[in-house]
């Protein structure tokens, strides 16, 4: 710990720091709440889209198979029946945080023909936008949950340094000066009083 200077400047300054410390915590005690109101609503997205991941998932294994053996649901040059255009996001921005924020996905399917083609090959190209965008929304709800996370971490670190350390401290500093400055204040009256004795007692 730095050794504090026992003056009258050194008081002010600590008086000043006190006073920021104190303006700046309930700043600090609100975005913290924030965040963690925040935090936990993304982990609540999070879970759902989990969880609608794994419902599709299962309704999509069926497919995989059939899918492979399917050469018919393929153009001849190969190219595949589904693939992602473009992924629309846009930026949001919570508590002071700039986030990623999903908009939509826009896919393209490939033209087959209908009559070579299994019937059930749009049921099955529908589940796979499902998942494909559930997919994508998921990552970029895990990457708001990371950012905010992160977020959260750094306010709370800050808030408790105020709170355990940077205020406590200053009072104990300021506590510290007053009594030493209350101490010499004495030590000069008692001084001055005995100068003046001293004086009274030459002149008799």
């Amino acid at each position: 710990m730095a050794k504090i200077k026992l003056t009258k400047n050194e008081l002010k300054k600590k008086k000043d720091a006190l006073k920021m410390y104190q303006r700046y915590l309930p700043t600090l005690q609100l975005k913290k709440q924030q965040l963690q109101v925040e935090v936990r609503s993304v982990q609540t997205r999070q879970e759902q889209l989990l969880a609608r991941k794994a419902t599709l998932e299962k309704e999509y294994d069926p497919w995989i198979a059939v899918f492979s053996e399917q050469e018919k649901a393929r153009k001849s040059n190969g190219e595949p029946l589904l693939r992602i255009v473009s992924v629309r996001t846009d930026e949001g921005n919570i508590a002071g945080v700039t986030i990623p924020v999903f908009q939509d996905i826009e896919f393209e399917r490939s033209v087959y023909d209908l009559y070579a083609a299994p019937v059930w090959i749009d049921s099955a190209l529908t589940l796979m936008e499902q998942l494909l965008r559930t997919q994508m929304e998921l990552e970029i709800v895990s990457r708001q949950r990371d950012l905010l996370a992160r977020e959260l971490r750094i306010t709370t670190q800050r808030v408790n340094l105020f709170e355990k350390v940077k205020i406590p401290e200053t009072i104990a500093d300021i506590r510290k000066i007053r009594i030493y400055l209350g101490d010499q204040q004495t030590a000069q009256v008692v001084r001055g009083k005995i100068a003046k004795r001293k004086v009274e007692g030459a002149r008799r």
